[in-house]
């Protein structure tokens, strides 16, 4: 049986430190420090929180229809087990060294340098704007993301993404283990130096885009305002459009209705490495 707090003003650094087994309704953390550190098995509905590092080193944590207010910044950090639903974050910072992390129906007005260096993650239907979301986290979940922010999931692995529109910078670089799905990216330099990125059913705006990759995958995507891509890379690419330019890939297959420009320009790349197939639509494959 978990202990009822009701409608509580909670004030004071760690007003509730090492709580467990309490269900927390309509209640606000106002000033003071790590409110709920060290808590376990812990149900919060319709509380907000005003303060810094409200749960560090918690385990066992649902929040439901609650908000993390501006000044509630490094709000979750070394925490283990934690689901949030229909909630609001407004601090930066939220999200760090935690694991088995579920947000649904989550906005997070400030996401900068989000969710860091966590494990097992699941987000559905998520809203961030920030910049450096999800660095070095690994085994990512997501369907259901919009994204404003610059260099996401650098440094990240074991990725997977459903429906997305990310407006994004030098996004996933340095990655390994990416799959997005039937999902819209726009930013310059998408994915240097990462290794194992598949898209499916994508469109892709990027300058210099796919550069500097080991076994980049593109099925049945669209690249928008697109050039001197896959300089540097291996690549397996069936693009269902125009390329404006293509440079220097190492070896491959790419595949497009029309590529404007082809540059080979570097001695040690061999263009017969990497095979160019043009599909101008209603007209047989031709082969360069």
């Amino acid at each position: 049986m978990k202990q009822i707090i009701e409608q509580q003003l909670l004030t004071g650094e760690r007003a509730l430190f090492k709580g467990h087994d309490l269900d927390i309704r309509y209640s606000t953390f106002a000033d003071g420090e790590s409110p709920l550190k060290e808590s376990r098995d812990i149900e919060l509905h319709g509380c907000m929180f005003k303060w810094k590092y409200p749960l560090w080193y918690s385990k066992n944590i649902t929040l439901k229809d609650c908000t993390l207010f501006d000044m509630a910044r490094a709000g979750i950090w070394y925490t283990e087990s934690i689901t949030l639903t229909d909630c609001t974050i407004e601090a930066p910072k939220s999200f760090r060294r935690a694991s088995k992390i579920k947000l649904k129906n989550v906005v997070m007005s400030d996401a900068a340098e989000t969710l860091w260096s966590c494990d097992d993650i699941e987000l559905e239907n998520v809203s961030a704007k920030g910049d450096y979301f999800g660095m070095n986290s690994s085994n990512i979940k997501i369907d259901g993301f919009t994204l404003v922010g610059n260099y996401s999931f650098d440094g990240a692995r074991n990725i997977e993404i459903r429906n997305a529109r990310m407006l994004s910078k030098d996004s996933f670089w340095n990655c390994e283990n990416v799959t997005v799905y039937d999902s819209y990216i726009s930013g310059e330099y998408l994915g240097w130096n990462a290794k194992n990125v598949t898209f499916i059913n994508c469109t892709v705006e990027s300058l210099q885009g796919m550069c500097y990759m080991d076994n980049i995958v593109m099925k049945n995507c669209r690249l928008l305002n697109t050039n001197l891509a896959f300089e540097y890379s291996t690549v397996d690419a069936k693009i269902n459009s125009s390329i404006d330019s293509i440079k220097n890939p190492i070896s491959g297959h790419i595949e497009a209705h029309s590529i404007d420009e082809i540059i080979f320009d570097d001695p040690i790349i061999r263009n017969a490495d990497t095979k160019l197939v043009f599909t101008e639509e209603n007209e047989n494959e031709k082969s360069l």
